[in-house]
């Protein structure tokens, strides 16, 4: 936990993880609001709709809390992303490019603290007192994950030296952000998601273990795993390898085997196990293809292969092979239009996030 203390004086100084020792004077009164809220308020992070802008009377945060530091700007290249089997590729706006994303994500932590200044102390340590997203990520990991025995300082240091050294990871978490937000309708910013998503900080966190099993840190690694799972209930194996633009939604025990794939622009929600089927060692796990939208609760178990743009509906047990831009459903699974001639998809089911246009050509199932 950051360290805070303060003074009758109201003049604090505050010394965040890979952060330069600053002090401020606070204001957070005003007439209608004599009393002055602690800086060093630490809340639960809760979010309000963005459809309307803070009234003109509310009380602002002086500019202080913000200008405090002398932030230098990340210089980070353009975002490459992935293009599964379409054209349509996930991008920021051109106006928007992918160096703004991390100065955006400010700015709509400073809206927050307009909305609720007693979240002013939690956004300014995890987002606002950190020059990059690379230190706000591994600031934001460290105190998720530490525990008594594995100090935040610790795992800081850990994350931030994988983070700055490989400029493609810190690509793939800005690749994951953008997903969220555009595929998911309950994220309301980039820095919502950020602080508040585990399926997204679960995906960044494997991406560190992953990192650290490939470069032979193996227990180090697992250790991390451990933690991820016991945290945000989400068991990836850090052998396992993961493309990027990846949505985790709601991310409750989803498994991933070790010796798993999954591609790039893929979705998976809540309670999905890519498994195996048996003791057997070597490569034994499921590989998904980009663009593949897997449903909650279903179960993919074994060395099988689900095509580009495949979807795989909610509940489905997975055995076989799924061929690209095919629709399975069912225990076990079948496709749609059956196996000599199914039902091909025109769209990547991963983004339009589509789980039930199939159910009335594939069954009479009504209400």
């Amino acid at each position: 936990m950051p360290h805070i203390l303060s003074s009758s004086s109201t003049v604090m100084s505050t010394i965040f993880l890979g952060s330069p020792q600053f002090s401020y004077t606070p204001s957070l009164s005003s007439p209608k609001n004599p009393f002055k809220l602690p800086i060093s308020i630490m809340a639960t992070c809760i979010h309000s709709s963005r459809t309307k802008s803070p009234p003109k009377n509310k009380p602002q945060i002086n500019n202080n809390v913000y200008n405090y530091v002398k932030y230098c700007q990340p210089n980070f290249p353009n975002l490459i992303t992935s293009n599964p089997f379409s054209q349509k590729i996930l991008k920021v706006e051109e106006e928007e490019g992918e160096e703004n994303l991390w100065v955006k994500m400010k700015d709509e932590a400073k809206f927050d603290i307009d909305q609720e200044p007693i979240l002013s102390s939690y956004y300014v340590s995890s987002i606002l007192a950190h020059e990059s997203m690379e230190r706000a990520l591994a600031n934001h990991l460290a105190m998720k994950l530490s525990s008594s025995n594995l100090t935040n300082t610790t795992l800081y240091d850990l994350f931030i030296g994988v983070l700055t050294d490989d400029q493609d990871l810190i690509k793939s978490v800005k690749a994951d952000l953008l997903a969220v937000k555009e595929r998911d309708p309950a994220c309301i910013s980039y820095v919502h998601c950020f602080l508040n998503f585990k399926g997204f900080l679960a995906c960044q966190a494997h991406r560190i273990a992953n990192k650290l099993w490939l470069n032979g840190r193996k227990i180090l690694a697992l250790l991390i795993q451990n933690r991820v799972s016991e945290v945000f209930a989400v068991d990836i194996h850090p052998g396992a390898k993961i493309g990027k633009g990846i949505l985790l939604d709601h991310a409750t025990g989803v498994v991933v085997g070790e010796t798993a794939v999954i591609g790039n622009d893929v979705s998976i929600l809540h309670n999905v196990t890519l498994g195996g089927t048996g003791k057997m060692c070597g490569d034994r796990h499921p590989k998904i293809g980009d663009g593949v939208l897997i449903g909650a609760g279903t179960c993919v178990l074994g060395n099988v292969r689900i095509g580009d743009g495949a979807k795989i509906g909610a509940g489905s047990v997975v055995l076989k092979e799924v061929p690209a831009r095919t629709t399975a459903v069912g225990n076990p699974a079948r496709l749609l239009g059956g196996k000599e001639n199914p039902k091909r998809l025109d769209k990547i089911p991963s983004l339009t996030m589509d789980h039930t246009s199939h159910i009335s050509e594939w069954s009479d199932y009504v209400i």
